[in-house]
């Protein structure tokens, strides 16, 4: 590094240290006018022309006052702006690693492409992996595997109350709006998902002309903005939802609460990005933002929660009806349990949408830094509903960075019924990971708007590679199933995956991570005390945290001896009560008690 950038106090390595900055920031410039003069004296016109364009270019940089760079260094401060356009592409093709994941490492992103294209997907020499690095998994294959025939696994989602069952795949298309993707590429993907029987998600912003086009089965999701059903003021409008519910093509519903890149946000889309199709198929005016709220209009409640899953129910004509989320406050999805068993009414699914999950567009601190990433909001649904004795009732799918057949199968080992891919299938249909989503630029035609851009989507050929990527992930999965000793992937569990530890040890999940024990929830009796402490907080009424209760549980007998704070002479009609979006009292591992004065 120069010594002009680590000494505080450089010598000048020369007697005019100005004259020669002045001479470096103005160079490119003063090149540009000896340009411009080479041209005039040998009668040059294309000199004459890059020459005069770079003075012009030089004089605008000069004069504005915008960005100090260019008024340093006229011209040569472009430069910087070319090179951080295209910093993402460098980085993609020149310098990034082979399992680098900037979110997909090149090598997911290959083994779609292969897929996709039904080229060969195997390698040569050995892993890539360090198999003895921390955290690294892998399948306990069995002495007596072997090949399976069938290789469409299929589960049925649909409970008591639920009068038209739907047949799906284990591996869908995760909700992608049309708005946020390209006409083509929801046609594209409707069409492969038809092409291999798989069920495709339409996003929040409604069912449009291109997700009927080919009658692939559809996911309806309902965000907070009820487009496709609402009425004049945005509020949910039960008759047009009702009238395009009852479509055969439309197989579930679903409610979605939040989502894992951005949870606890809502959205707006542009008045200028809205197109009149869009408007059309949203149910919004022209000329005016289209809002999505943070919250849902229609309920307030779980047990409001419960009412509107059997309202949609009932509209549909007894189509599945469930709800997506990212986990946020633990005991406000127990208070849902809660209300669901006091109704005696259960969705027919959840989905679970982890905070690795992808976005067209969200803040930088929503994608990093909240909602509960998948494994671990996953495993607190699934305990729950254990707990609660209620697992049964209700089939769980999950979504977020999931794009290949381990990737299915781990998550079916620990206990989901079936697994989504968003991203997995826009490299499907042609996404390069460029990471331009939200700028109306997708190089491939696959997240814009531009009517240009995505006419180079072509809708039958990348129809083809959905469904090949679809049906040769499945037979990955089947070749993970067949080497644990399986038929089918519903049967693998958290034993048949080791993981290894920090320090080196071997671990199966089974033992790494936490599972309940069906119905102790009901009796305050499992394992893992936080799970009673956040079961005791959740209140089916509302959606705050219940701290009367969990004060009340903590003061029982049980809790003699957890204690970690030191007793203070606080009573708990002394403590104080912070509201905080939960309603929360510090830590609900550290409980608080009356003070038993010492002995004397």
């Amino acid at each position: 590094m120069p010594d002009s950038r680590t000494n505080l106090n450089p010598e000048p390595e020369h007697n005019s240290p100005y004259l020669t900055g002045v001479l470096l920031r103005y160079s490119t410039f003063g090149a540009a006018i000896l340009l411009f003069l080479a041209g005039l004296l040998l009668i040059n016109w294309a000199l004459i022309l890059i020459g005069g364009l770079a003075i012009g270019l030089g004089i605008y940089d000069l004069l504005q006052s915008k960005h100090s760079i260019l008024s340093n260094y006229p011209i040569a401060g472009h430069i910087r702006y070319v090179l951080e356009d295209f910093r993402p592409e460098i980085r993609q093709y020149l310098l990034e690693d082979d399992k680098e994941q900037v979110p997909f490492s090149r090598q997911q992103r290959a083994l779609v492409y292969q897929r996709a294209k039904n080229v060969s997907d195997t390698n040569a020499f050995g892993t890539l992996d360090n198999l003895y690095a921390h955290g690294k998994e892998w399948f306990l294959q069995s002495t007596v595997s072997e090949p399976l025939k069938n290789k469409d696994f299929r589960i049925i989602v649909g409970g008591e109350r639920c009068r038209q069952p739907h047949d799906m795949s284990v591996f869908n298309i995760s909700a992608m709006s049309f708005g946020s993707l390209s006409a083509n590429a929801i046609m594209a993907l409707n069409q492969g998902a038809k092409m291999g029987g798989f069920t495709h998600d339409s996003g929040e912003g409604a069912i449009s002309p291109y997700h009927r086009k080919f009658g692939g089965d559809l996911i309806w999701e309902l965000g907070t903005g009820y487009f496709g059903c609402r009425d004049d003021n945005g509020n949910f409008d039960p008759q047009s939802f009702a009238e395009k519910a009852v479509d055969p093509q439309v197989k579930m519903i679903e409610i979605k609460l939040s989502q894992g890149a951005k949870p606890g946000k809502g959205g707006v889309l542009p008045a200028e990005k809205i197109t009149a199709e869009i408007a059309e198929t949203r149910q919004v005016p022209m000329g005016q933002d289209c809002v999505s709220p943070a919250s849902h209009s229609t309920f307030n409640t779980p047990r409001e929660l419960v009412t509107f899953l059997q309202q949609l129910r009932d509209l549909s004509e007894g189509k599945p009806v469930g709800f997506k989320l990212c986990i946020g406050q633990p005991w406000q999805f127990m208070a849902i349990v809660k209300a669901m068993i006091e109704a005696d009414n259960y969705p027919d699914f959840i989905v679970i949408d982890g905070a690795e999950g992808g976005t067209g567009a969200a803040p930088v601190e929503f994608m990093d830094s909240v909602g509960m990433p998948l494994i671990d909001g996953f495993l607190l649904v699934h305990n729950t509903l254990v707990g609660a004795g209620i697992r049964d009732k209700i089939k769980l799918g999950v979504s977020g960075k999931i794009v290949s057949g381990f990737d299915i199968a781990r998550l079916l080992a620990l206990g989901a019924d079936w697994c989504n891919s968003a991203r997995g299938f826009m490299f499907a249909v042609g996404c390069i990971q460029s990471r331009s989503c939200h700028t109306n630029t997708c190089p491939t035609g696959v997240a814009t708007q531009d009517p240009f851009r995505q006419k180079a989507l072509d809708v039958p050929s990348k129809a083809e590679r959905v469904a090949s990527y679809h049906k040769n992930t499945l037979k990955s999965l089947a070749g993970i199933v067949g080497a644990v000793g399986l038929q089918h992937p519903s049967q693998l569990q958290p034993y048949h995956i080791a993981r290894r530890l920090d320090d080196g040890q071997i671990k199966l999940l089974s033992k790494f991570f936490y599972f309940t024990d069906t119905g102790a929830l009901l009796d305050h009796n499992a394992r893992s005390e936080v799970f009673n402490q956040m079961w005791v907080m959740a209140d089916p009424s509302t959606f705050l945290a219940n701290n009367d209760a969990l004060i009340a549980y903590n003061k029982d007998s049980r809790d003699i001896g957890k204690e970690t704070s030191a007793p203070t002479e606080k009573t708990v009609a002394e403590v104080d009560v912070h509201i905080d979006g939960g309603k929360m009292i510090g830590n609900v591992n550290n409980t608080v008690r009356d003070f038993i004065p010492p002995t004397v």
